[in-house]
C-alpha cells in the first residue's frame, strides 16, 4: 500500500490528487485537509462513480486506520490510491491549516452510544432501587439499537441531529496555530 506524508500532500507536486476524507460528516465538518472530498468509509464501496477516474486519490482519515481500510475496499477497482501517513492529525500537527464548517463536537455516532448507554444505566439502577417497571427502558433502548442495527435508520440519530449542539454553524477556517476565526 502506498503512503503519502503530509507534507508530500501539502507541496504543489501533489495537487493532482484527488483528496478523498473517509471519516464521518461531522468529523469532516469539524476540521478536515483544504480541497478533500467526503466520502465516508461506510459509503466509500457504493460511491466509487463519484470518484474521479483520471486523478489519483489520496485518502485521509484521522490518523491513518480507516484510510488504510478503505484502501483494501477499493484496490480492485484503483491502483492508484496512496494513503495520508498520519492522517488529519499529522495534518494539524504540522502547522498546516484545517478546513471547518462547524464547530467540534463528538460525532452523532458517538452521541448515540453514550445516550444508549446512560439510559440502560440509569434505567438498570432505577429497576434495582425504584420497580422492576424500568427494565422496559432497558428493553426499549435494546429494541431501538437491534432496529437501527437491521435497517441503517437510527431513531435516537435523528432525534440527536436535531439538538442544537449539531446544528451547522458558519464556515470556518481552522488554524494549528490559532482557534478558527469565522470566515466572511
Amino acid at each position: 500500500m502506498n503512503t503519502i506524508s503530509v507534507s508530500d500532500l501539502a507541496s504543489s507536486q501533489s495537487t493532482e490528487l484527488l483528496r478523498v476524507d473517509v471519516r464521518s460528516a461531522s468529523e469532516f465538518a469539524s476540521g478536515h485537509v483544504p480541497c478533500a472530498v467526503n466520502i465516508p468509509l461506510n459509503e466509500i464501496e457504493r460511491r466509487t462513480a463519484d470518484l474521479s477516474s483520471d486523478r489519483p486519490i489520496a485518502l485521509i482519515c484521522q490518523v491513518g486506520q480507516r484510510a488504510r481500510m478503505a484502501a483494501t475496499l477499493l484496490e480492485p477497482c484503483r491502483s492508484d490510491l496512496v494513503v495520508v501517513e498520519g492522517g488529519t492529525t499529522a495534518w494539524k500537527n504540522a502547522g498546516l491549516p484545517l478546513v471547518a464548517s462547524a464547530k467540534a463536537r463528538w460525532s452523532l455516532e458517538r452521541q448515540v452510544r453514550l445516550a444508549a448507554g446512560v439510559l440502560v444505566l440509569a434505567g438498570s439502577a432505577l429497576a434495582a432501587i425504584v420497580s422492576p417497571y424500568w427494565l422496559f427502558l432497558i428493553g426499549f433502548i435494546g429494541t431501538g439499537l437491534a432496529f437501527a442495527g437491521l435497517t441503517d435508520i437510527c431513531p435516537m440519530g435523528m432525534f440527536l441531529a436535531r439538538l442544537p449542539w449539531n446544528a451547522s454553524s458558519k464556515c470556518l477556517i481552522a488554524d494549528a496555530r490559532t482557534p478558527p476565526t469565522v470566515q466572511t
